[in-house]
């Protein structure tokens, strides 16, 4: 790696590119054979479709957005803890999640996010009744 740290690439470089609506500036951080998994979820292979799958995610109409918890680094994994905002439209979910990034040659190899799918569903409970009562739900950033 460069003088950039893997825990620096993972936040500074990566999720905040994906945050702030920059996919392409995310997507350099990303290996041409990166593996994205969300446990549960189908694994996606590739960084042809890891993109298409970033796209979807972030939108004039979808985006991502996600606080910081904790994060650690031990070499090239990074562990992170995070409270993740998915926005579609005008719902919003919050919801929390642990991740593991792999860093070969400075670059993203591997992205696995472990969540709970019963707080998933609370979020979306959360989120629809935000809709008529925004204050139960504030933006994580704003």
């Amino acid at each position: 790696m460069t003088s950039t740290t893997a825990l620096d690439l993972i936040t500074d470089r990566f999720l905040d590119r994906l945050a702030g609506l920059d996919i392409d500036g995310a997507l350099e951080s990303v290996d041409d054979a990166i593996v994205y998994s969300n446990v549960g979820l189908p694994t996606v292979r590739g960084k042809k479709r890891f993109a298409s799958v970033m796209r979807l995610l972030n939108t004039k109409w979808s985006n991502f957005d996600y606080r910081m918890l904790n994060a650690a680094a031990d070499g090239d994994v990074v562990l992170t803890e995070r409270i993740d905002e998915l926005t579609i439209g005008p719902l919003r979910l919050q919801f929390w999640v642990c991740g593991r990034f792999e860093i070969s040659d400075g670059r993203i190899v591997v992205w696995r996010d472990y969540f709970d799918f019963f707080d998933c569903t609370k979020a979306l409970v959360r989120g629809v009744v935000a809709l008529a009562f925004p204050r139960v739900l504030p933006p994580l950033k704003g």
